[in-house]
């Protein structure tokens, strides 16, 4: 639920705004009137999305002895969603506004944006006559097979609601297949599908998102030990990407509101524009998924256990995030908008993306002071050809080089390198192969010799 003391949607105008003019986010299929629920991420939101799975992944899996990573087919055998309980038990309770005809998830009707009639009153629906709520089914089907047809059951298919069931269906071979032993984990980053009533909050809640997902199995007795270890870690990994704990809140779930096979659920959500929302779960889920899934598919799933000579099903810890959300909060978290003086005293509002340099779309700006000066554009596109094996950048020779700055901070490019007259020695020798560095954040400047650029920009991007 948004909590309304949080809110600040002209900041929210502005976000989606600048995304579009940009390029970081666009609505899919918007030159045909759009598609309802549903992204395409531009050049800039590319980069900002896969830096955020590269460096999850890094910190997940690589840097980590103890988890190993997978990569699920999106399609999925409609026994294993039966046996999870989703055919049949995923959905949500959906009511129709008679007056505008709208259809909105029963649970969230504060939070409803009408306003089609006069009776519809955004936000309100307190004069609207609301039918009674009825289950609506959110997975999406479909038909595999060249002959398939519609009255064939055995060609019905899903798109995957979630990207854990592939994990909880491969375990075994990945265990059998790896030298590993309790505790572990199966990481994934992978598309999911949700046929949501309502799709709502920008790219908060959509029907085509990304997760970042993590199945960590354990001996029983250490699942509710693990699950407070796993959500400090994920909490660091916030701060690591420029979300920082102070605009995090952790709901540990009540009873009677977690799903009925968890013993502990930490919702860990941040302070967006438009309230207060879920950016990560972190559950603990008993053994109930390997139970239900040894019992669909009649394959044992037990763990033996050498040491202690034990045969038993594994517990599951499951921190769970939205990719596309925490790309939208590390948006939110950076957009800043900074009033400026000159030496005349004109004043100036500067927009400017403060991304944490290791998630900039774009590491660095490389300019030439005047474009037609033919050994200052040669040395700019060498210092390009050296940096671009290790990290994204930018060449810009249009219009002042103050101009090409605020456009480099209105994407969050954190350094811009200018090569003048100095760097090619027409000043003298004392500052030649050298650049200007000018940081985004303090706009100030320093100089450094070309040859330690890369060891000093790897230093603090990584």
């Amino acid at each position: 639920m948004a909590n309304k003391e949080h809110t600040d949607p002209v900041r929210m105008e502005k976000i989606v705004s600048l995304c579009k003019r940009r390029g970081f986010i666009f609505q899919a299929g918007e030159l045909y009137g759009g598609l309802n629920g549903c992204w395409d991420y531009g050049p800039l939101g590319a980069e900002l999305k896969r830096n955020l799975k590269d460096y999850w992944w890094r910190k997940t899996v690589q840097e980590r002895d103890d988890v190993l990573g997978m990569d699920g087919a999106i399609l999925t055998h409609q026994e294993v969603l039966k046996a999870s309980g989703h055919v049949g038990g995923f959905s949500d309770p959906m009511v129709d506004c008679k007056a505008c005809k709208g259809r909105f998830r029963a649970d969230n009707l504060e939070n409803l944006e009408c306003g089609q009639k006069p009776s519809c009153k955004p936000g309100e629906h307190k004069n609207c006559e609301l039918t009674e709520p009825r289950a609506f089914d959110l997975m999406l089907s479909t038909k595999l097979g060249a002959l398939a047809t519609d009255d064939d059951p055995k060609a019905l298919a899903y798109l995957r609601p979630e990207t854990a069931q592939s994990i909880f269906v491969q375990y075994k071979n990945i265990l059998d297949s790896n030298r590993i032993k309790l505790p572990f984990g199966i990481a994934q980053v992978g598309k999911s599908f949700r046929n949501e009533i309502n799709p709502r909050n920008y790219t908060f809640r959509s029907r085509e998102f990304e997760q970042m997902e993590i199945e960590y199995f354990c001996r029983p007795e250490d699942g509710l030990r693990l699950t407070d270890e796993w959500l400090e870690a994920r909490l660091k990994f916030y701060e690591e990407i420029g979300v920082p704990r102070e605009k995090l809140h952790i709901l540990d779930v009540p009873d009677g509101e977690r799903a009925f096979y968890s013993k502990k659920t930490y919702d860990i959500e941040y302070e967006f524009p438009f309230g207060i929302q879920e950016l990560e779960g972190v559950a603990y889920r008993t053994d109930y998924d390997l139970s239900v899934h040894q019992k669909g598919s009649g394959r044992p799933l037990e763990y033996f256990d050498e040491e202690t000579k034990e045969r038993f099903i594994p517990h599951v810890v499951e921190p769970s995030a939205g990719c596309d959300r925490t790309v939208l909060a590390m948006i939110c978290e950076a957009f800043d908008e900074e009033e400026l003086t000159d030496e005349k005293g004109k004043k100036d509002v500067r927009t400017v993306m403060r991304f944490m340099p290791r998630m900039a779309p774009i590491k660095v700006g490389i300019f030439p002071l005047l474009k037609k000066n033919e050994e200052q554009v040669r040395l700019c596109r060498e210092i390009q050809k050296t940096l671009q094996p290790w990290m994204t950048v930018f060449y810009d020779d249009g219009g002042a080089v103050g101009r090409r700055y605020r456009r480099q901070d209105e994407v969050g490019t954190p350094f811009c390198i200018t090569v003048d007259f100095d760097t090619i020695g027409e000043n003298g020798p004392e500052l030649q192969g050298t650049v200007t560095v000018r940081h985004r954040d303090s706009m100030e400047q320093e100089r450094l010799p070309i040859d330690g650029l890369l060891a000093w920009l790897l230093d603090r991007i990584r």
